[in-house]
């Protein structure tokens, strides 16, 4: 997997890609149309921060890059490659349960916070990591 040069663009499969964890001056691509949607990235080596109509719908700090992230019937699915390890916050229903699988395995349920955030994190070591999050 590599980082995304063009900053977000759609896969073949209809799913998005976005986010330069290579970068090391903060870039960002407005405008981004999306199934009906605008979107908006911001990239670079400390953060990669992906939101949706103005709200907040991804943030990695450091920086991220994210591949064939899809959104469906509440649950979330993407793969992620980090230079370092890093601590992801997705927005998604508010005090909400979820289970967390990563890599196929399933990593224990969790459940959003008030203002429907949930964070994880990855290692770095494991290079490519699937993330999926299926509502309970």
């Amino acid at each position: 997997m590599a980082v995304v040069e063009e900053l977000i663009r759609v896969e073949d499969n209809g799913t998005l890609s976005f986010g330069n964890h290579t970068l090391t001056e903060k870039t960002k691509k407005s405008d981004f149309e999306y199934m009906g949607d605008m979107y908006k990235v911001k990239t670079f080596n400390e953060i990669t921060k992906l939101e949706k109509n103005g709200s907040m719908v991804y943030e990695s700090v450091p920086g991220t890059a994210v591949n064939e992230f899809k959104v469906e019937d509440g649950d979330v699915e993407f793969k992620v490659e980090a230079a370092v390890d890093s601590q992801i916050t997705l927005e998604l229903e508010s005090g909400a349960e979820y289970t967390l699988f990563l890599n196929g395995v399933n990593a224990g349920k969790m459940k959003s916070n008030l203002s429907g955030k949930l964070t994880l994190s990855i290692e770095a070591a494991d290079g490519q990591t699937t993330v999926k999050i299926v509502k309970a």
